[in-house]
């Protein structure tokens, strides 16, 4: 649609070429802008035949500097609602669409001329969650650009480095302006041959900001490990043959998360399949591997990686002591767990939901956070005392490095059961103060990290 500035008696909407407009500029409105102008409804938008030119010549008509875009935009996209799950402890389906594929993101590719399915092999690139957090943060700038008239996908750097300022106004931490900035880069058009995570004012701004939003890290640990473990070896954990599967489930979790000191995605991403999942033939060793589709983190020095856990004090007992450690066997509580799980397992993901309505289902990573720390709380109320505060299930490869270190192995072994490429980040970012505790236990699993 066209309108002249001169002509305010002039009809909005009116074809440009069937009303006597005077002879001067007319300027165009992009789509987005026009829902501002029309008063439509809050996430909604035009359809229009324009073409990519016209939609980047109004982009620039208004406002009031220049930005540099891309020859072809491709039309904005419609919002669509997340997908969730009640509980929201339902893993996506593979291939699952909607907002998880970073619409604005598929609608830029679509415009190189790329097939539908290579489109989506590109965009399969990131995990699903990743995908779906991009796109929660994307939605975020975009409301931020339609309150100021700005073309969200093809805006200029000041709007980008505008919105990020005001991230850092409102009191985000670094970490969080990082995943703006890497949903904005997904999503824009960037600026000629280069992204927008690659321009040099968003590198020194990035800079600056870390210098300004230093990152407090922690020395001490958020918990007592050894009151934890104490309270796996006696009630409400013990014993494994008659206590619900909720706390089986529990403790089957923290004990793998501490044995192997694995991040939650590479502990989601165990599968009981045969091939995935085997106990020597002594039954005082299983060795684990992760779904062969799983992409870690660290990619590809850990795709191929197996987690072997050896038995905790396995019987015969020499002792009571041995018998009590022995509750906090690895090796033994995954086997019950097994065993408890098999008979209405609706998938071959080790870690599955206990209560309907999605009994038998497999978990998200989220839920399997929440089961580390709900264990960690479990145990503390256990013994009758309160929970610490900001509880978070990473804290678990902290505490498990930290204490194996202390313990007497080798910082390289411990690299590689956490799958951390360089001893600096243990030293920087999970290394604990673990030497003025009381030693009560060491880390599970101690000998097969």
């Amino acid at each position: 649609m066209f309108f002249s500035l001169r002509d305010e008696d002039a009809p909005l909407g009116v074809d440009a070429l069937a009303h006597p407009w005077p002879n001067v500029l007319l300027y165009a409105f992009p789509p987005l802008c026009l829902n501002a102008v029309s008063g439509q409804g809050e996430g909604t938008e035009l359809d229009h035949d324009m073409d990519s030119s016209q939609v980047a010549q109004g982009a620039v008509a208004l406002r009031d500097y220049p930005s540099a875009v891309c020859p072809a935009m491709a039309p904005p996209t419609s919002h669509r609602p997340f997908v969730s799950s009640e509980r929201g402890n339902l893993s996506p389906a593979p291939g699952q669409g909607g907002p998880l594929g970073l619409a604005r993101e598929r609608a830029n590719l679509n415009t190189l001329g790329l097939p539908p399915r290579v489109v989506a092999t590109i965009q399969c690139a990131r995990a699903s969650s990743t995908r779906s957090l991009y796109d929660c943060k994307w939605r975020v700038f975009e409301e931020w650009c339609e309150g100021r008239w700005v073309t969200s996908y093809q805006c200029s750097i000041t709007d980008i480095l505008c919105f990020l300022q005001d991230l850092m106004d409102k009191g985000r931490s670094f970490s969080s302006i990082k995943v703006y900035l890497a949903a904005i880069t997904a999503c824009h058009v960037g600026f000629d041959s280069a992204t927008v995570g690659q321009h040099p004012l968003i590198r020194r701004f990035m800079k600056g900001a870390r210098r300004s939003l230093p990152v407090p890290r922690r020395v001490v640990p958020e918990w007592d490990l050894s009151m934890v473990l104490d309270a796996m070896s006696q009630q409400p954990f013990e014993p494994l043959g008659s206590i619900s599967l909720k706390n089986l489930s529990f403790k089957t979790a923290l004990l793998l998360a501490l044995a192997s000191a694995k991040r939650v995605s590479d502990m989601h991403a165990l599968s009981v399949h045969p091939s995935c999942t085997k106990f020597s033939l002594s039954g005082d060793k299983v060795f684990l591997r992760p779904n062969p589709a799983f992409m870690p983190k660290c990619f590809p020095a850990f795709t191929c990686e197996v987690i072997e856990l050896s038995a905790f004090h396995p019987a015969l007992f020499s002792s009571t002591e041995d018998q009590r450690l022995n509750a906090l066997c690895p090796v033994r509580a995954l086997r019950a767990y097994l065993n408890r799980t098999s008979s209405f397992r609706k998938g071959d993901q080790l870690f599955i939901s206990w209560g309907p309505p999605h009994s038998g289902n497999p978990i998200s990573k989220q839920r399997l956070s929440h089961w580390l720390v709900e264990a960690i709380s479990l145990a503390y109320e256990s013994k009758g005392v309160q929970p610490p505060e900001g509880i978070r299930a990473h804290s678990t490869r902290g505490m498990a490095a930290s204490w194996a270190l202390f313990k007497g192995v080798s910082l390289q072994d411990i690299c590689a059961a956490a799958s951390w490429a360089s001893p600096h980040t243990f030293a920087r970012y999970y290394r604990l103060d673990v030497t003025r505790t009381p030693v009560a236990h060491s880390v599970l699993g101690v000998g097969s990290l």
